[in-house]
């Protein structure tokens, strides 16, 4: 962090500590060209900082995952696909794991497919990705048709969608069960997997 604004100051302070990152706290007029560190200021100081690897903090006002995207995006850029891949293991906790820049930038569960739906349309809008895949387990096709067609009804753009064979996916371990670990994990192994893929367009769009 590079800033004199004790307002901003504190706030990447707590969306770093959310997102369980270390930092280093520096002057603007510490930082050279050859810094490589990712550096976090406002707007005003940005014109003081001789390096492109800079966060402002009204980019901070997003989501903590799309917040997470952001630093991804500014450390991985040109060096892993840029694809965002959203998997998810259906059932009655509903595992969520999301990469981008193949780097895991979010793993959590939910109960409610209504609030699932909600959270990944805000992260496929908040996030400029290319490509926006999402993979679901084919282990209860129910719910992970009521995911996709909510997801279809609610987000006004195109997105590829995935089935995939979710068999193996969730460990059979008992000490995975505390806190839906185990959903977590199955969602993370699902976006490693390939189904059969397909190109969903918004329904504003086919009518």
């Amino acid at each position: 962090m590079a800033t004199v604004s004790g307002r901003s100051y504190y706030k990447f302070i707590n969306i770093l500590r959310r997102l369980d990152l270390s930092y280093d706290s520096i002057l603007p007029e510490e930082i050279t060209s050859s810094d490589k560190r990712l550096i976090l200021t406002t707007t005003d100081e940005s014109s003081r900082i001789p390096t492109s690897l800079v966060l402002l903090d009204d980019e901070f006002n997003y989501h903590p995952t799309i917040i997470r995207a952001k630093i991804v995006e500014k450390l991985q850029s040109g060096i892993n696909d840029n694809s965002l891949i959203i998997g998810i293991d259906p059932g009655n906790r509903i595992g969520l794991s999301i990469f981008y820049h193949e780097k895991e930038i979010e793993s959590s569960i939910y109960t409610s497919v209504d609030e699932l739906v909600s959270h990944i349309v805000k992260i496929m809008v908040g996030i400029n990705a290319p490509r926006k895949i999402v993979k679901v387990g084919n282990g209860n096709m129910k719910i992970a048709i009521h995911i996709t067609n909510s997801l279809n009804l609610r987000f006004c753009s195109h997105f590829e969608l995935e089935f995939v064979d979710e068999r193996k996916t969730s460990l059979k371990i008992k000490k995975y069960n505390k806190r839906g670990a185990r959903d977590k994990i199955s969602a993370r192994y699902i976006t490693q997997r390939e189904g059969y893929r397909h190109l969903v367009l918004p329904l504003s769009r086919i009518g």
